[in-house]
């Protein structure tokens, strides 16, 4: 039998897929096992068991093998793609030391020495000490050192979620480059771990040994299926274990963002907006961009924190009613949803809504918050709803113009991706806003399919990504722009939207000064 098709570990936030793709795109076959994201053992933390995340893998492969009809035998290597910035510690056997610290988690370390030197002297002319602070704050590295100081002396190494399974996989302490997103002494520029006069070891000062030494670009072997990891998931013994690269990244490469005049967005917990360029390019200055799916490539990034997170939230506290429907009618509440807001006309009668309701390090600063403007006695949740979808598609457009201007590449073309694409309502709303024609891919599995195809060039299936991504990658349904629409969105957008957040920043930062929030409340 040959040997031509890929199976993709793609571990999600909410879900964990096992996917079997074949070197022309196709979705031959998946299982789906919804896990525990996290448990808050403190308000704001996020943590989960890491013997848990691998027993939700293997249930995942015994439920793929006992459905499909495809032979193990046809398969030709594995690729995995994860969850960002969620950090492991781990002993010399791989044996976790405690719980996994998850990218939605928001502790803090405060009271951290400042980065000093010329590095610190450059953050204060360039008005970017507080974001210094931010990165300090926010690592987990350091928040190990300061409160577990046991747990760091025993750690050997501390690795990314696809570091973890690259090791329970192969039995190698191993990563791909392509994964390398959080709060740890990396230098995206050069792609390896920085130099020691990098103020990187400066805001996180870790021990360099305990960082994974072999890292690989995405496309290039990690190592083989282990006999251990085998017996246990069902995957053959000896299989190639391709590098891929982390979520987003693989999203963007699976919508088919391989030009920099693509902009794909990515409509998940965190909303992003993505293009790919060989020429490294800090959209924010200071914020590097992030590792490419491809190789040779970097992925700048502009990220809404908590973005399609907010349907979510909307669901918790507004859609008791539209949630009782859904579950009685077996349907996705987001459809009813969509539903919800045919009526409401675009611009939501004035109502607009700034999507800030998680702070973040990228623009806006630490100290942002949310915001709606606009009410009125007309205003009813329909029109909030709408205004959600509103809010993130004008930041993720303040994201586009603010990545044309430093990169001097117009975006043409719009690729959507994640949960939030399957909502038509969604998708017309970002084509309307933008004035630009949106596509989904043709499967909404696209961090998988980026996985896959960085797969299919490692084991030569296809010469380079160009052609990988012509073959693989086909456009399914395409929004175009409604000119009326477009017209009231424009207008919003550049004589109120772009204006909010400079208007509002000084009242944030005394919102934070007089309540303590978030940082009081982060833990």
């Amino acid at each position: 039998m040959a040997k031509e098709n890929i199976l993709v570990i793609d571990y999600g936030t909410q879900s964990v897929r096992v996917q079997i793709f074949n070197p022309q795109g196709d979705l031959l076959d998946m299982s789906q096992v919804h896990i525990e994201p996290y448990y808050m053992p403190q308000p704001s933390w996020a943590e989960q068991d890491p013997d848990k995340f691998w027993q939700w893998l293997v249930e995942a492969c015994e439920k793929l093998w006992a459905s499909t009809e495809i032979s193990r035998d046809s398969l030709a290597g594995v690729a995995i793609t994860t969850q960002r910035a969620t950090i492991f510690c781990v002993d010399e056997a791989g044996k976790p030391l405690r719980p996994a610290i998850l990218w939605l988690d928001q502790r803090r370390t405060e009271g951290l020495k400042q980065v000093g030197g010329w590095w610190g002297l450059l953050f204060a002319l360039a008005g970017m000490r507080e974001t210094a602070a931010y990165v300090q704050g926010e690592s987990e590295v350091n928040w190990i050192m300061t409160y577990q100081p046991d747990i760091w002396e025993k750690t050997h190494k501390v690795l990314f979620f696809s570091g973890f399974l690259a090791h329970r996989l192969t039995g190698r302490f191993v990563d791909s480059v392509g994964s390398q997103v959080g709060y740890l002494p990396f230098d995206y520029k050069s792609k390896t771990w920085a130099k020691p006069s990098d103020w990187k070891w400066q805001a996180v000062p870790m021990e360099p040994d305990k960082l994974v030494a072999d890292l690989v670009p995405p496309a290039q072997p990690m190592g083989e299926i282990s006999a251990e990891a085998s017996a246990a998931t069902g995957i053959p013994a000896g299989l190639p274990v391709i590098a891929a690269a982390a979520d987003k990244a693989c999203e963007v490469l699976g919508s088919g963002g391989v030009y920099p005049n693509i902009g794909c967005l990515s409509y998940g917990t965190t909303a992003t907006i993505n293009t790919t360029h060989k020429k490294y390019i800090e959209v924010i200055p200071l914020i590097p961009p992030y590792p490419s799916a491809v190789p040779d490539a970097y992925s700048l990034e502009v990220q809404v924190y908590r973005g399609y997170w907010m349907v979510s939230w909307f669901s918790r506290e507004f859609g008791l009613r539209e949630q009782q429907i859904a579950e009685r009618r077996g349907l996705p509440v987001e459809g009813l949803f969509d539903k919800l807001i045919e009526d409401v006309p675009p611009g939501s009668l004035g109502l607009l809504l700034q999507p800030f309701w998680s702070p973040g390090l990228r623009k806006p600063g630490p100290e942002a918050k949310g915001a709606i403007i606009g009410w009125g006695d007309v205003h009813t949740r329909e029109h909030m709803y709408r205004s959600i979808l509103e809010g993130v598609a004008y930041a993720l457009r303040e994201g586009k113009e603010s990545t044309e201007r430093r990169s001097h590449v117009p975006i043409t073309e719009l690729r959507v991706a994640g949960g939030g694409s399957q909502s038509d309502a969604a998708m017309q709303i970002t084509a309307d806003v933008f004035g630009l024609p949106v596509s989904r891919p043709h499967t909404h599995e696209a961090a998988g399919l980026g996985a896959a195809i960085d797969a299919a060039v490692g084991l030569g299936f296809h010469g380079d990504f160009e052609t990988a991504v012509g073959a693989m990658v086909r456009l399914g349904r395409t929004f175009e722009p409604d000119a009326e629409a477009h017209k009231i969105y424009d207008a919003l957008y550049r004589r109120v939207y772009k204006k909010l957040y400079k208007r509002l920043s000084g009242f944030y930062h005394e919102i934070r000064d007089i309540t303590g929030y978030p940082a009081k409340y982060r833990g």
